[in-house]
Formats: C-alpha cells, sequence, structure tokens
C-alpha cells in the first residue's frame, strides 16, 4: 500500500512557521513502505513561512483576518488528484492542522482551543474515501505492537 503524508510530519519545513512537526513515530512506520508527501497549504499556494490559520465556520482566516479558503480549498484538490494518480488508499496527516486534522481542529480564534472537525483536506479525503491515521494513530498502533 502506498501511503499519503503529512510532510511536516516527516521533518519537511512546511509548517506555518518555516519548521517541522518531526515525528520519530511516523518516520519508523514509513521505513519501510512507499509514500507521497503532501502539503495542501503549500500546493495552494501559500509561502513557508506564512501567517497562522485556522477554520473559522465554513472559511480559514489567517491570524491577521485574510481569508485563504481558496488555498486551502485549492491545495486539497491538488493534494487529493496526486494522491488517487498514485493509488493511495490510506494518508498519515498531522493532528489539529486546518487542511489535515481529523477529528480536531482549532477554532477559529487562535486561542489553541480545540472543537470537533476536520480540516479542509481532511474533509476531501473522507469524502473521496481515503482512510485517515494521525500521527498519534501511528504511535498507538506502535506501542501497541510492541507489547
Amino acid at each position: 500500500m502506498v501511503y499519503g503524508v503529512s510532510a511536516c510530519i516527516v521533518r519537511k519545513n512546511t509548517k506555518y512557521d518555516g519548521k517541522n512537526n518531526y515525528n520519530q513515530a511516523v518516520i519508523d512506520f514509513l521505513k519501510d513502505k512507499e509514500y507521497i508527501l503532501i502539503c495542501p497549504e503549500v500546493m495552494g499556494g501559500l509561502p513557508t513561512p506564512r501567517v497562522p490559520s485556522e477554520q473559522l465556520n465554513d472559511k480559514v482566516i489567517n491570524q491577521i483576518g485574510e481569508d485563504v479558503t481558496t488555498n486551502f480549498t485549492d491545495g486539497a484538490k491538488k493534494s487529493l488528484e496526486l494522491l488517487k494518480e498514485k493509488g493511495v488508499e490510506a494518508v498519515i496527516l498531522k493532528e489539529r492542522s486546518p487542511s489535515c486534522g481529523y477529528k480536531k481542529v482549532y477554532d477559529g480564534t487562535f486561542s489553541k482551543t480545540l472543537i470537533e472537525g476536520h480540516g479542509v483536506f481532511a474533509k476531501l479525503a473522507i469524502e473521496n474515501g481515503i482512510k485517515i491515521y494521525t500521527e498519534t494513530d501511528i504511535k498507538n498502533m506502535q506501542e501497541k505492537n510492541e507489547s
């Protein structure tokens, strides 16, 4: 199986602050697997670094009040196209991200408050039958295998 993976969790500096969300458990999991890196925000034309963004109702707004919804939706569509071309059936996504967040995202107030919901790309992946894992899911699977 080929996986799609949020680029930031495997040491690619695509995070809004120009850094990454390195996750050793994900890197260990992927060591003998084929995978495709995605960053829907970058694929949607946003720079790295960039102003942080959060979902607010049906929009994505950055911290200075700009509506970046189009960047997020365009990037989600481009990411999905790439993954479909490669036959990807499952993705490992960055938790809480306005693009890749699965089950929980920040509430749009920039107060670090989490609410139930999915990021723009995660919603699209779900609608297209792609299985979603987060970095916590991968860590928990590995811990279960070790015990």
